[in-house]
């Protein structure tokens, strides 16, 4: 287990970079899902949040946000210590949700991406968060929307969420591929496994970040873009894995949204294990970690072909299958799984190579007559 860390001279960081310890404990998960909304007859996207949430039972519109398009909403757990419990919690807001979708003629559903939408239909979503987002990005705030899965892991101090944040790094891709559930856009297939992940490049402050040296490192270069104003605060910073120091997590982003339950179980309890193997055992290495370069390319490669990608193993110097790099991971993570409870929904990470929710869009296509009936299918799957 890696020795504790001095936390860095609190006096010297700005207020925002202050870390709030989890008192429940460290390797606690909280998780976050973008949702669509998606008219009930012909399966579009459906820019109607301003008339759901409202009607949103109390239990749900606690655990909801508006998202930056009127066809997007996200759910968001509880704190919980394992993912049984966390998923359990988000099986009720999914059930929630979908009782007050009906009355409204609405369902949900999870993707990546919605597989037939078009920007010309797309509304931006009100607010200040909002007004700003258009304002800064122009144009490209009324692209068609995506949707990701976040998960939350709890960390004792900033200096082993900024180490576990370097280490995570090299797994993003992989996470990417596992989870990739967005291979149509605009009607068509892209040929791509996660077309998510190129369209939501073209926002600003995305992608995976450096490492930094320490967590003072991290609070410095981030505090010049909040003074100099180019951005309002730390929440502007859309990176595929991102400290979140006023909650005491490190917060993974880089996945598609899920159709299943189950594979959402089992992504966020991939993401724990992950995240505590680092914690203590840091087993990725500092070459792994200085290679961006490799590190960048693996993270086209994962959006590119999913679970059927050869990545770049930089120790090696060789590309290695995804499902050969997660078979060895998941044989590191399983002392740890059994730690945090979640031994069965890590090893369904395995069903995820076999039967991906990218293969998964294709085949349902292949076999409906058009794309809005493939959509019915996700929506089906919302519960």
């Amino acid at each position: 287990m890696a020795s504790a860390v001095p936390p860095p001279d609190s006096s010297s960081l700005p207020e925002w970079a202050e870390w709030c310890q989890d008192e429940t404990g460290s390797f606690t998960i909280g998780v976050e899902e973008e949702l669509m909304l998606l008219d009930g007859d012909d399966f579009s996207l459906a820019n109607r949040i301003e008339a759901v949430m409202p009607r949103l039972p109390e239990r749900v519109v606690l655990q909801a946000t508006q998202e930056t398009h009127n066809s997007a909403l996200e759910l968001c757990t509880n704190v919980h210590s394992e993912v049984g419990a966390a998923i359990a919690q988000l099986h009720d807001l999914r059930s929630g949700l979908a009782e007050t979708l009906a009355t409204l003629g609405l369902r949900a559903a999870g993707s990546g991406t919605h597989p037939f939408a078009i920007w010309q239909e797309i509304a931006v979503s009100g607010g200040d968060r909002y007004g700003f987002v258009q304002g800064s990005m122009r144009e490209l705030a009324r692209r068609e929307p995506t949707f990701a899965l976040h998960v939350h892991v709890g960390l004792p101090d900033p200096e082993t969420a900024i180490q576990v944040h370097n280490r995570v790094r090299v797994h993003l891709p992989l996470l990417l591929a596992v989870s990739a559930n967005s291979p149509y856009w605009q009607g068509r297939d892209t040929g791509l496994a996660s077309a998510r992940t190129p369209l939501f490049q073209a926002f600003p402050r995305v992608g995976i970040p450096r490492a930094f040296r320490d967590y003072a490192h991290y609070a410095t270069e981030v505090d010049l873009l909040i003074r100099t104003e180019a951005v309002p605060d730390r929440s502007f910073l859309w990176w595929d894995v991102r400290p979140q120091p006023a909650i005491g997590t490190l917060e993974i982003r880089s996945m598609d949204a899920q159709s299943r339950l189950d594979d959402n179980a089992a992504l966020v309890a991939l993401v724990q294990c992950i995240v505590k193997l680092e914690a203590e055992e840091r087993v990725t290495t500092e070459r792994s970690i200085d290679a961006q370069e490799a590190i960048s390319e693996n993270r086209f490669l994962a959006a590119r072909d999913g679970v059927h990608a050869s990545l770049i193993d930089a120790d090696r110097e060789i590309r290695r299958p995804v499902s050969e790099i997660l078979e060895d991971l998941i044989g590191a993570a399983r002392p740890h799984a059994q730690d945090l409870g979640c031994e069965s929904e890590l090893e369904h990470n395995l069903e995820l190579i076999r039967e991906s929710p990218a293969d998964r869009q294709r085949t349902v296509a292949d076999e409906s007559p058009s794309l809005a009936q493939m959509v019915r299918g996700l929506a089906d799957e919302f519960v």
